[in-house]
Parts: structure tokens; sequence; C-alpha cells
């Protein structure tokens, strides 16, 4: 246990981020059948995504010599602009390395923000090692988009508020990508309430945390494809997993018809701006009706960086016969 992040831990990450990171509503969402649902709704976040709670607590325990040299990360985007986002509001340079695939509402919202933004393949590992590479030349210091105490500590603060605002939960379901938002949620979660189900939500094309935990070891996937960019990484951070493990009652999988399916209907039915990766909590939802089964469910909707041609080109996709 002593690599696992404590509550204490996350309280402190809480403290050090509030009045960066906005405490984000909990919404009833009017879904038919049995079984409440509500919607942590992060996609409301400063930046667009909950990753501003983990990019700012990381920035903020830097010393002032680091943040004079500048910081540096890649992603697929939202990090990339929650870094960048934190990184101005301490007066520090910031530089990103997005793949060649980035969205670009993402890619101009990091611009916007301030970052340098390099590109460099479609996968999270090529981006890496090019981070890394221009992190040794200029002098940057490495803000890990997931696999670190301090990123899922900032993450961890979704599973304090879940808890705070909705006590008697059932479960909550979490979309996973390197694991950050699901290890440090599921921390908060379970080391105060042993009893509430913690379950993971990745896309059927990159299915690396279900993989990594029937295995008992991460595990790095050949190729992944999905409509949910966020949720692309090919392998799970080993801190992350570790978290899973530790904490986490199921990883489960959906169809990209299914997080289509989601985006579209919170957008008709409540009103609520959500990206591909954000929607897959839902999606599960509605493929399982058992997981809202016995007691409120809670589904992260973990970002709203999305195009309204996205939107129009999900709306145009044919129905699943």
């Amino acid at each position: 246990m002593s690599n696992l992040v404590s509550v204490t831990e996350i309280h402190d990450a809480a403290r050090r981020i509030a009045g960066v990171a906005r405490r984000t509503p909990l919404v009833r969402l009017p879904v038919d059948g049995d079984g409440e649902i509500f919607a942590k709704c992060e996609n409301l976040q400063a930046a667009g995504a909950f990753k501003i709670r983990g990019a700012y607590n990381f920035i903020a325990r830097l010393s002032d010599d680091e943040r004079r040299l500048g910081v540096i990360t890649y992603s697929s985007g939202n990090h990339a602009q929650a870094v960048a986002l934190a990184a101005g509001l301490v007066g520090a340079r910031a530089v990103v390395v997005m793949p060649t695939t980035a969205p670009a509402i993402k890619v101009e919202g990091a611009r916007s923000l301030g970052a340098e933004v390099l590109f460099e393949g479609t996968t999270s590992a090529e981006r890496k090692r090019r981070a890394e590479a221009v992190a040794a030349e200029r002098r940057l210091c490495m803000v890990p988009p997931f696999d670190h105490p301090w990123i899922i500590e900032g993450q961890g603060t979704v599973g304090l508020e879940i808890l705070e605002d909705c006590p008697d939960a059932a479960r909550v379901l979490v979309p996973v990508g390197g694991g950050g938002l699901l290890a440090g949620t599921a921390a908060a979660l379970k080391q105060q309430r042993p009893d509430l189900q913690v379950i993971g939500v990745e896309p059927m094309g990159a299915s690396k945390m279900r993989a990594s935990l029937a295995v008992g070891h991460p595990v790095t996937l050949s190729r992944v494809a999905s409509i949910a960019d966020g949720l692309l990484p090919v392998t799970p951070g080993e801190l992350t997993f570790e978290h899973a493990r530790q904490f986490v009652d199921d990883v489960v999988t959906v169809s990209d018809e299914a997080i289509a399916a989601a985006v579209l209907w919170l957008y008709r039915s409540a009103k609520l701006v959500v990206e591909t990766s954000g929607a897959a909590s839902l999606a599960a939802t509605f493929a399982e009706p058992a997981l809202r089964a016995g007691g409120p469910t809670v589904v992260v909707l973990s970002g709203g960086n999305i195009a309204i041609e996205s939107l129009v080109a999900l709306a145009a996709r044919p129905p699943v016969t």
C-alpha cells in the first residue's frame, strides 16, 4: 500500500487546487427505466476536462527553480491544455507534445493558453519519447499525464466531491485512458467507502487496463482504435495499474457506437456537451442496465472538448442494425 496515494494526500491536493479547479456539479440525468444516474460534470471543468486537477497539483508542488525552467508534457489534448493553463497561472512556460491526429479544438486550446505545441506520431509511446528528448535538451520539467502520485492525488479530488454530494452512491463509473482519473477517484472512494463499487470503462478498441488486470501486470497493446481519442494510451501506467488492482472492482468495455449514442443523448436529452472520451461511462450504463441497479449510480463525464463539426459527424453516423 506504500506506493498508493492516501485520502489525506488527496485532501491536501484539494486544498492546493482550490480556486483553480472548479467544484463541478453532480447532476441527475433524465434517464428512462429503473435506477438513478447522476453525472459528475467534469466537462464543465476549467479547460474543459478533469485534467486541471492533477496538472495544477503537480506544478504547484514544483520548486521555484523548476518552474523557472519551464514544463513539458505529452498528451492527446486535455492534459496538454491543463498543463498550459496551470503553467500560465504560476508564470511558467509550457511545451506540449501532441499526436499528429489530435483534434483541432484541443490543439487550438493548448495554443490559446500559451503552450508551444509540438507534434509526434499517433501513439502515447511516440509522443512520450519526443517529450523526454525535448525535456533533456531544454532542461524542462516533465509533467506526466497520469502515472505519478501528484497527478493521481489531484484527480482523486473528483472522488472526494462525489462522496460529499452523493454519500449513498452504489457505484461510480470512470472512463479509463492511462488510468490517472480511475486511480485517484478509486483511491478516494474505496478508502472511505469500501462497499462502493468502482468500475472503469474503456473502448473495446483500447482496453489496456482490462487486459492488464486479467494477467496481473501492465500490458502494451499492439494497436488501439476508437472514436474516444482521449482513451487511447497503449498501456496503463505502472502506478495507475497498482491503484486499479487494489481499488477497482471491474473494468468494462463499450463500443464506439454506444459511445456515440451517449454523446448525442447527453446533448439532446441532458443539454450537456460531452466529448466521446467523457461519455464512455454513461455509454456503459446504457449498454448494461445492471450497472444502474441497486442504488444511485454516478458516471464521471471526464471532458467536454468536442467541436461542433464532430457532433454533426456523430449525428450522421448510420444507426446500428
